[in-house]
């Protein structure tokens, strides 16, 4: 269902195509993804020159290592959004990737120690989160909002290729890199690279930013959080948009997770765990593709309900699969799903606030979706290594769709009202 009038002769992505401010701020976001995609796997490889923490099991080291990336998302999610609404979004998103760029490539002049690794992704996660709200808050400035949904469909399709590339060619493009580089800074030197191309790539974008109230420069970041609170609990569209959101992050945070023993299981290496979402990513892209060209024949049907269902019903198909090929079948049907849920309710959310309270209400988004992140990725493992990995599927199939009825039924009526 979506949160838009049939589409005008000019939506589409034809009319993005010669947006040229938001070419760039695309093309910029797809290679900071990218780099986001091939740092991840470069930890996860680096994962077996460090030594674990007394008392943590391999896959809860995992656990760990993916926490370090949530937790400042929990303490400085709301933060960054604030930041956003005080600061150009240029000046944020250039700065945010300039300095990912130098964090990574101090990693090899770093002790190899597990703490240390930890301390770094904590670091350049923390960096991230005035990054995700800038460029969230940027798209409206760039786009007219009739061309908002199609804007929406191509950042979740090139977010999800960055994906495909960063999980299922990662680790072969950080390979090449340590042959030509050389093994001790080859993989940094491309990673930090592309954080640093990113930067470059939007350096040309000029915005128009939004004129503050005159009292905003005064007031305390304290209360900035609580109007953006005061604000949410007033418009429950937004907030009913979000708790959609938030529920698909989770499932993707515990397949994170659980796709490393996947591997395993299917007979691949643990660092070969990114085919399973690069497959889901390829499944995201197409149905970002189907939503940003047929979405104005869409928006009447119930499509974050459909989008939970196709989730759970491969989750616990999941279970009964030995076949390599079917379990990456299943993993592109189910980014399919996550696409229907995840555009659209993006694109309410854009559509529905002004522009002066996007950085706090994106900020926000980022904070509520990290913190309810935590869970999952704390517990996946450790349930894992307790009970076995279809158990844990199993249960996940039954708590998404018991979830998103739950939501859809919550929401459905607000959501018609937009229609």
């Amino acid at each position: 269902m979506f949160p838009t009038e049939p589409a005008a002769v000019n939506n589409g992505f034809s009319a993005l195509l010669k947006n040229r401010a938001f070419m760039l701020l695309w093309i910029g976001q797809l290679v900071s993804q990218l780099a986001d995609k091939v740092f991840f796997v470069l930890m996860i490889a680096l994962l077996e020159n460090y030594s674990p923490l007394p008392g943590l099991a391999q896959n809860s080291m995992y656990s760990t290592l993916m926490l370090s990336f949530t937790i400042p998302a929990i303490l400085f999610g709301s933060a960054g959004g604030l930041f956003v609404d005080r600061l150009p979004k240029k000046l944020i998103m250039i700065g945010s990737d300039i300095v990912r760029g130098l964090l990574t490539l101090c990693l090899p002049l770093l002790p190899r120690e597990f703490l240390i690794l930890l301390i770094l992704t904590f670091a350049i996660s923390t960096v991230t989160q005035f990054f995700a709200p800038a460029e969230q808050a940027a798209i409206p400035l760039l786009v007219k909002r009739e061309n908002l949904l199609a804007a929406n469909a191509l950042f979740s399709s090139t977010m999800m290729g960055a994906l495909i590339v960063g999980f299922a060619i990662g680790e072969p493009i950080l390979s090449l890199a340590k042959s030509l580089m050389g093994e001790q800074y080859g993989q940094e030197i491309v990673v930090g690279g592309l954080y640093i191309l990113s930067a470059a790539i939007m350096q040309p974008i000029k915005f128009k930013e939004p004129k503050s109230k005159e009292h905003q420069a005064s007031n305390h970041l304290w209360a900035e959080f609580t109007e953006s609170l005061r604000y949410l609990r007033k418009n429950p569209l937004i907030l009913n948009a979000m708790l959609q959101l938030t529920t698909l992050y989770c499932v993707f945070a515990a397949l994170t997770v659980l796709t490393i023993q996947l591997a395993e299981e299917f007979g691949l290496q643990e660092k070969q765990f990114g085919f399973f979402l690069a497959a889901a990513g390829v499944g995201m892209v197409l149905g970002a593709a189907i939503l940003g060209h047929w979405g104005d024949k869409l928006h009447h049907k119930p499509l974050p309900l459909i989008g939970f269902l196709i989730i759970s019903l491969v989750l616990g198909v999941f279970t009964f699969t030995h076949n390599l090929l079917l379990a990456l079948g299943l993993c592109a049907f189910l980014g399919v799903g996550a696409s229907l849920i995840g555009v659209p309710m993006q694109t309410l959310i854009q559509q529905q606030t002004p522009s002066t309270m996007h950085g706090k209400v994106f900020g926000f988004q980022n904070h509520a979706v990290n913190i309810a992140l935590a869970l999952p990725l704390a517990i996946t493992g450790p349930l894992t290594d307790a009970l076995g990995l279809r158990t844990v599927l199993v249960a996940m199939s039954i708590v998404v769709v018991v979830v998103g009825v739950w939501a859809w039924k919550n929401t459905r009526k607000v959501l018609q009202n937009v229609i």
